[in-house]
């Protein structure tokens, strides 16, 4: 992996083991926590992330799939306010000259008005019908 080291926070891991610190809300994940994403960020120390992985489901359908069967309401998703209350939040967490890597089907990341630059863009072509994923590395400049 080009961009590693230090602590490493994947708020949405599933069953990845690249972050140091790992979430997801399905318990049967074997994570660090099982929180709501924006609930797990909120417990981490400002200024504490060398690198935060932000791979949430893209859409709703993918909430639904991804979390369906394990019982708790998943209203807040669907919130306009969701994806930003986490992206300040990971803006909090990381240290300055830290890096997101994002993943989704925009390219729109943290932005330049949460103060981070974009480094390096990605398309990932998965063929088919299927949408291609955007992924964006940024660092946090202020």
């Amino acid at each position: 992996m080009k961009y590693h080291g230090g602590v490493v926070i994947d708020p949405f891991a599933r069953d990845s083991l690249l972050g140091s610190i790992t979430n997801d809300l399905n318990p049967e994940c074997k994570t660090t926590y099982n929180l709501d994403a924006l609930d797990f960020l909120k417990l981490m120390k400002s200024n504490s992330a060398d690198l935060i992985l932000f791979d949430p489901p893209y859409s709703l359908r993918q909430v639904k799939e991804c979390y369906d069967g394990i019982g708790l309401s998943l209203t807040g998703h669907q919130s306009r306010h969701f994806f930003s209350d986490i992206k300040n939040e990971i803006k909090r967490v990381l240290k300055i000259g830290g890096i997101v890597i994002s993943f989704g089907w925009d390219s729109n990341g943290m932005g330049i008005n949460r103060g981070f630059d974009k480094i390096e863009l990605l398309l990932v072509a998965h063929g088919g019908i299927h949408h291609d994923t955007i992924c964006l590395i940024e660092s946090k400049s202020s």
